[in-house]
């Protein structure tokens, strides 16, 4: 089991940066594959980043390239999603989750769909007002 923890989400203008923080308990995630998405009221769930489980790839969705940098750092257990220039569309509530089910597709790969995803934080709110 791996218990995965949101933090740093609230409130801010649109122009300003956030960091959002999972940090993970039980197994060690360190081998798994990450990745952070977003649900806005009344719309999917939808993909926002994905980090291989070596760090060597990363994905985004292309609403938030450029902006959005995904990132872990293993002696914490946690990963980062760095939120900069930020939008009022960039309002939802993030969730992160892990894939460990997705070990055999390879170091490098980025699992994008949320049916790849085994575990799944709570989430935390990000508000981004005009």
């Amino acid at each position: 089991q791996v218990q995965l923890v949101e933090s740093g989400g609230g409130l801010v203008q649109a122009g300003d940066s956030l960091r959002l923080s999972c940090a993970a308990s039980g197994r060690t995630f360190r081998p798994y594959a990450m990745g952070w998405f977003r649900q806005a009221p009344s719309k999917e769930r939808e993909i926002v980043a994905a980090l291989s489980r070596s760090d060597s790839n990363t994905y985004y969705a292309d609403s938030v390239k450029g902006r959005f940098t995904i990132s872990r750092d293993n002696a914490k257990n946690t990963v980062y999603l760095q939120m900069d220039s930020l939008k009022p569309e960039d309002t939802a509530v993030y969730y992160c989750a892990a894939a460990p089910s997705t070990y055999r597709a390879g170091a490098s790969y980025t699992p994008k769909g949320a049916a790849e995803y085994d575990y799944w934080g709570q989430g935390t709110q990000v508000t981004v007002s005009s």
